[in-house]
């Protein structure tokens, strides 16, 4: 017995739609980042699930370079937000003002 792709897309949707939410409401840097990132695994879960309809693995592969781009950009986010840390003392996004004079 196997999953209908239309469950996969609806979880996908669901994901989508949790991550807008989260990355439009939310004053943290952190937290704003990580919707971010469901966003992507959002569209990753399309991708992958479309590979399966389709019977073609290179769907799949995208998935798996994009995961892994994923990681990296984590990675550097999360310097960055280290960085802005120890200059500004706080991550919340409405009280960092680097780009002014």
């Amino acid at each position: 017995m196997s999953v209908p792709i239309a469950w996969y897309l609806v979880l996908a949707a669901a994901l989508f739609c949790i991550g807008t939410v989260g990355a439009l409401t939310r004053r943290n840097g952190i937290a704003i980042f990580l919707s971010i990132e469901l966003m992507l695994n959002a569209a990753n879960l399309t991708l992958a699930a479309y590979s399966r309809l389709l019977d073609d693995r290179t769907g799949q592969m995208v998935v798996f370079f994009a995961l892994a781009v994923a990681a990296a950009e984590a990675a550097v986010g999360l310097a960055l937000f280290i960085a802005i840390y120890r200059l500004r003392r706080t991550i919340d996004l409405n009280r960092i003002n680097l780009l002014r004079w």
